[in-house]
């Protein structure tokens, strides 16, 4: 092994280890011990196939090297010919390694809650919340992933004043492939450009939505909440408006009182079920913030420059008029906004993804 990665031999017998638990029967019994199994051997799977690329590589030209050295003549030449491309190949694949060995966020492979919020602009952010709505479930749909309106507040014109969607991968992945992987990148104000539809002079009029990322606990299990310190009123729901769609106290308001997070659901007819859909957005809020007292304590182990917890950031501009999105971040910008509202976000993510990984690899190195 070559001494720059000595240190990777733990990390090999911890990927083992797991391999040889999960394949175990009875851990299987334990659903939240077997995710948090199968995240981890995910995690330390990225590692593993890259040291063992590298190791295969880097043998490959080593053993080249020696019958360079062994060989006369012609056939001396002929292998002297060949090695430069074998020790590129180990080059390029130790730097693949150093790459994958620097600290993923640990919720990579969660699954996220999306809250989206008309803004300034009225009825028109209204509208546009709606478009943002869209463009993720487009997108999710596209990843492989499900989604699920936990619950929503219409506009008068169609659109939404404020909409929680969860976003669930299907089975386990790998955190590179994890909702929370691609869609952390998306809390921030996002403005339009355009012209609204209650506009009759045809003017240009910007407007914002604000979209809020949690990644969402795995079970009951991991935010442990006392029911002495939640507070949880009912109410009538209401549409636009406020006119009655509901003649029974179906909608929920549950206030956290240690932390003053409140949460109001009314999706649903039934009061049990608002309720199970308050506690599951109340957990996820109570994980992000645990994480980003977390964070804010070891600030600098995950330091980041496109990730930020202030919720406030302009991230983005969807300009209708000149069909261009542009990322304020990234410096990404492109002329297909028609597409990326119809789900073809991969693009942008990924410039947030590669800025995000060169901020860590810089961090890491430096």
């Amino acid at each position: 092994m070559s001494a720059s990665f000595d240190a990777l031999q733990p990390v090999l017998d911890e990927h083992a280890a797991i391999e040889a638990r999960l394949a175990d029967p009875a851990v299987h019994g334990d659903p939240a011990e077997a995710r948090r199994l199968g995240r981890r051997y995910a995690e330390l799977g990225r590692v593993v196939g890259a040291y063992r690329t590298w190791r295969a590589a880097d043998d490959d030209a080593r053993a080249a090297a020696e019958l360079v050295e062994l060989a006369e003549g012609g056939e001396a030449a002929e292998l002297a010919a060949e090695l430069p491309a074998l020790q590129t190949a180990a080059d390029e694949a130790a730097e693949r390694l150093r790459r994958v060995l620097v600290p993923r966020d640990p919720d990579d492979a969660r699954d996220v809650i999306l809250e989206i919020k008309a803004g300034e602009g009225g009825e028109e952010s209204a509208l546009f919340a709606a478009d943002l709505l869209r463009m993720y479930s487009r997108y999710a749909e596209r990843q492989g992933w499900a989604t699920q309106v936990l619950d929503a507040t219409e506009s008068g014109l169609g659109g939404y004043k404020d909409v929680h969607l969860a976003v669930k991968a299907r089975g386990t992945v790998a955190p590179e492939d994890g909702v929370w992987a691609h869609l952390k990148y998306e809390g921030g104000v996002h403005r339009v450009q355009r012209v609204p539809v209650t506009e009759s002079q045809g003017r240009i009029h910007t407007s914002a939505a604000g979209v809020l990322v949690l990644p969402e606990a795995d079970d009951d299990s991991e935010v442990d909440i006392d029911p002495g310190d939640l507070r949880i009123d009912v109410f009538r729901s209401s549409g636009p408006g406020g006119q009655s769609v509901n003649t029974t106290d179906s909608a929920v308001r549950i206030t956290h009182l240690p932390t003053g997070i409140v949460v109001s659901m009314q999706n649903e007819k039934s009061q049990l079920q608002n309720r199970e859909q308050g506690m599951r957005v109340l957990r996820a809020r109570l994980l992000a913030a645990r994480q980003e007292e977390v964070a804010a304590a070891a600030q600098e182990a995950r330091r980041s420059q496109v990730r930020t917890v202030d919720r406030s950031e302009r991230i983005r501009t969807y300009n209708f008029p000149e069909n261009r999105i542009a990322d304020h971040r990234t410096g990404y910008k492109a002329y297909n906004l028609d597409a990326v509202l119809d789900g073809d976000l991969g693009p942008v993510v990924q410039s947030a993804i590669d800025a995000d990984e060169a901020a860590r690899l810089a961090a890491a190195t430096s």
